[in-house]
């Protein structure tokens, strides 16, 4: 089975729609989201709306969490409050209920799938560095053989032994089943890492392979939408940059 694994849209309809256009060449048996499908962006209805028919299943983010009324966000800073108070304030009632009912983790077989890291699931922490995916080489036994998580909005893969973790520097790779393997699928509508194509991901759970995947999209329609709302328009300039 090949599935298309993506994460963090954060209500960014142009790179949504540009990555299932890119998929459709890919053999995909079933979709997961990893989350975030709201937050920063301007078109979080529409982008829910495609999201809960394409998807096997969604996990929950933390900002679909704070829109959904499931965490407390005072403390994060004033835009993202804004952009989240404003997301809770015009999400239809089908998509808020639709955020209120998912999970922060899904085991399916041998993969596992979680907004940030398997360890303290509601905590959010990320995963981005070798110590922090040491962090669950206490869970080892718990592990499926692939946990793929979002949040920190980078393409990192970790494989972890019992005792040791190494960082994979690889844009495709095959699962070793003697591993254990934390994968951050980077995001789709905020990308971080310098690279402001939309990412993507693909899992194929019978050759045992994982690929990273890249596509440009229409970052000015999608920064103009941010600059016409009622956003931080730096939401809308760090699009260009992926940062």
């Amino acid at each position: 089975m090949r599935i298309g694994i993506f994460s963090d849209v954060h209500a960014n309809i142009e790179a949504l729609t540009t990555v299932l256009e890119a998929y459709e060449s890919e053999r995909i048996d079933k979709y997961v989201c990893i989350g975030d499908t709201v937050g920063y962006g301007a078109s979080p209805n529409e982008c829910c709306d495609i999201i809960r028919e394409l998807a096997a299943f969604t996990i929950l983010g933390n900002h679909d969490a704070a829109v959904a009324g499931r965490m407390d966000y005072s403390y994060y800073y004033d835009a993202a409050r804004q952009a989240l108070d404003l997301h809770s304030r015009i999400l239809s009632p089908e998509n808020m209920a639709w955020l209120k009912s998912l999970p922060y983790q899904v085991e399916d077989g041998e993969v596992g799938f979680c907004h940030g890291s398997p360890v303290n699931l509601e905590e959010f922490e990320y995963i981005f560095s070798k110590e922090q995916a040491a962090q669950c080489l206490d869970i080892w036994e718990q592990l499926r053989t692939v946990t793929f998580i979002g949040h920190s909005h980078l393409c990192k893969s970790f494989a972890l032994t019992p005792s040791e973790v190494y960082e994979v520097v690889a844009e495709k790779f095959v699962i070793r089943p003697d591993h254990r393997y934390i994968v951050s699928v980077g995001s789709v509508g905020q990308p971080r890492d310098y690279d402001n194509r939309a990412s993507y991901t693909i899992y194929d759970s019978d050759e045992k392979t994982f690929e990273f995947k890249r596509v440009a999209y229409d970052i000015d329609s999608a920064a103009q939408k941010i600059f016409d709302a009622e956003l931080e328009r730096n939401f809308g300039n760090r699009l260009f940059l992926g940062v």
